[in-house]
């Protein structure tokens, strides 16, 4: 676990950026700094809960030194636009790489983050998934049930989340391999995303939560 924070702790004479889940990026600290502010993507809450825990718990016993690790969440995009704009991130976590191209792009980290570790420096990778109501009334199964007349989807924003980027990204695919031009898969992504979506969340972890609390909406 020293691999996500390590460098932070220490002395660095230049930008060292890393990744995780697509991108982990480790920006200036100095080695007198005790307090790590780690600005992620919004559905990465749970998963720090636990893993800066341990970190904090495993940096005292290797080195015997206190570290308190901050949290920031919201969209990814939203996110990645702050750091660009000031806030003072010793680690940032973001879900797709253009968000860390985009500071890259900036000076914000190295241009080589994605050679700081195997597989372009994601370690992981996912899957779209459908989360549909009790028993699936509407018979939601693909991309083109979501197209159909009498839904609404809830879908995070691809301006401000990257899970809504990615859902805008599979939708194309899943288009263009279903034998439908451009032209055609953009009709299909916009149907979806402007016909079918009442309203779109900043952040990625929302569409869940007005999911659950909103009987109206048929799939997020």
């Amino acid at each position: 676990m020293n691999r996500l924070f390590s460098k932070v702790i220490h002395p660095m004479k230049k930008f060292s950026p890393t990744a995780l889940f697509f991108a982990l990026l480790l920006l200036c600290a100095t080695a007198s700094a005790q307090t790590l502010l780690n600005v992620s993507y919004d559905v990465s809450r749970e998963f720090y809960k636990d893993y800066n825990a341990a970190f904090v718990a495993n940096y005292k016993k290797t080195t015997g030194k206190d570290v308190k690790i901050d949290q920031s969440h919201g969209g990814s995009s939203a996110q990645a636009r702050a750091v660009n704009d000031g806030l003072d991130a010793d680690v940032v976590t973001m879900n797709t790489p253009t968000d860390i191209e985009f500071l890259a792009q900036n000076g914000v980290v190295a241009k080589d983050w994605s050679k700081k570790f195997p597989g372009n420096a994601s370690p992981t990778s996912s899957t779209m998934l459908f989360m549909v109501r009790n028993g699936n009334p509407k018979g939601i199964k693909d991309w083109d049930d979501l197209a159909k007349s009498g839904l609404q989807v809830i879908l995070v924003n691809p301006k401000t989340g990257g899970n809504g980027r990615m859902a805008y990204l599979a939708a194309w695919t899943y288009a263009r391999h279903s034998g439908k031009t451009d032209a055609d898969a953009a009709e299909f992504v916009k149907k979806i995303f402007l016909k079918m979506c009442p309203f779109w969340p900043r952040a990625d972890a929302r569409p869940q939560r007005y999911f659950c609390s909103d009987n109206s909406a048929m799939c997020s």
